[in-house]
């Protein structure tokens, strides 16, 4: 007798791929996505391609995700060591054979194309810590806190004297979260916080002195003590070095209650926004939704940073607890410094906000950092199936 089997169909043959993802982070990305098309079309839409293109982005983000996601915790933890060691060497190409642009080192050709090594250092770093830290689960010592910081500061070193401030505050923060996460003791965190408090306070009482033009900062560059004492009092440059923060305090402060409405922001679409696609679209969506948008905005990354926190406490393994962890707060990180360096809260480095910024390369950084979540979700759901 014949028995004729029915051929599965093509959902029936993927769902196993969909099975396991966690629905509130999704929902949550899906979210802030859909603010940044919004925002976009209106900041952009008279900018060339720029919202087809930020849409685009973010199909491949999406797409990104997926794959990522389909990638066991075990396996991300067996790529870790090569992944740091290639980004190091890449970025120690970039330190004797890279390719400047306006001033700054970031660039190297591969010769397939052009690329720029800092960017995988933001998922390379926590890899890589969050693997050393398993190693060491249950025998951590001082000296293995030591060695995670020296594993941190080479990469970090490297990207500052580019320099690109901005990518290695995201790659240190990325990299102490590890750290912090991995039991580091407060009685180290506390006297480092307290110094950075009395530094910053002596900085803003000292401003004066510390900001004439003879004074020589060590450490930084010439633009960044710049952007540091530009932050202190904007209005001593108003056309110059402070218009940038100016204009996005304007904006952000003339949005009032409820915003002047879709579409309908002065400064934006008058062109006194910076940057209004990129760095300082904050400031254009501030201006058009006003302080509500801001606190439905707000609530949508304290939704995203929340849900990868779930995840990372109900995580199976240290080095799933540590990368979710890592990654849940590097989205606080980046939102934290891209407001507040358009509200002149801090300097301006080049971070943009998740999801909302036109950006093809973070964007894709930041979709393989969802993807990890994913996956360490995706991981601890097949566990209990």
């Amino acid at each position: 007798m014949n028995v004729a089997f029915k051929k599965p169909s093509l959902w029936q043959r993927i769902k196993p791929l969909f099975l396991g993802f966690d629905g509130w982070l999704a929902l949550a990305v899906l979210l802030l996505c859909g603010a940044g098309l919004l925002i976009m079309y209106s900041a952009g839409f008279d900018h060339g391609t720029r919202f087809v293109d930020h849409g685009r982005n973010m199909l491949i983000a999406l797409a990104v995700v997926f794959v990522i996601a389909q990638i066991p915790p075990q396996r991300l933890m067996a790529i870790a060591v090569p992944l740091y060691i290639v980004g190091v060497l890449l970025l120690l190409g970039v330190e004797f054979a890279g390719i400047t642009r306006k001033g700054a080192t970031r660039w190297l050709n591969i010769g397939v194309t052009v690329i720029q090594p800092s960017e995988l250092l933001k998922i390379a770093v926590p890899l890589m810590l969050a693997w050393w830290f398993q190693r060491r689960e249950g025998q951590l010592r001082l000296p293995d806190f030591l060695v995670g910081l020296m594993i941190l500061a080479v990469p970090v070193g490297l990207i500052m004297k580019q320099p690109d401030l901005g990518t290695a505050l995201l790659v240190l923060s990325g990299g102490l979260y590890v750290i912090f996460f991995a039991g580091l003791s407060w009685k180290l965190i506390i006297p480092v916080l307290s110094g950075a408090a009395i530094a910053i306070t002596a900085l803003v009482v000292s401003e004066d002195r510390i900001c004439q033009p003879e004074v020589e900062w060590p450490v930084l560059h010439g633009y960044q003590k710049g952007r540091v004492c530009t932050l202190l009092d904007p209005t001593k440059d108003p056309l110059g070095k402070g218009f940038h923060t100016l204009q996005g305090m304007i904006a952000i402060g003339s949005g009032g209650l409820h915003g002047k409405g879709f579409m309908k922001g002065t400064q934006t679409h008058l062109e006194f926004i910076p940057e209004r696609t990129t760095d300082f679209i904050f400031a254009a969506y501030s201006e058009e939704f006003g302080l509500v948008g801001n606190v439905l905005l707000l609530l949508g990354f304290t939704f995203l940073i929340f849900r990868g926190l779930m995840i990372a406490g109900e995580a199976p393994t240290l080095f799933a607890r540590l990368l979710a962890g890592a990654f849940s707060l590097a989205f606080f990180t980046y939102s934290f410094v891209n407001m507040g360096m358009v509200s002149g809260v801090l300097p301006v480095v080049g971070v943009p906000l998740p999801f909302i910024s036109y950006g093809g390369t973070a964007m894709v950084t930041l979709g393989m950092g969802v993807g990890i979540l994913m996956s360490i979700a995706k991981s601890r759901r097949m566990m209990h199936s």
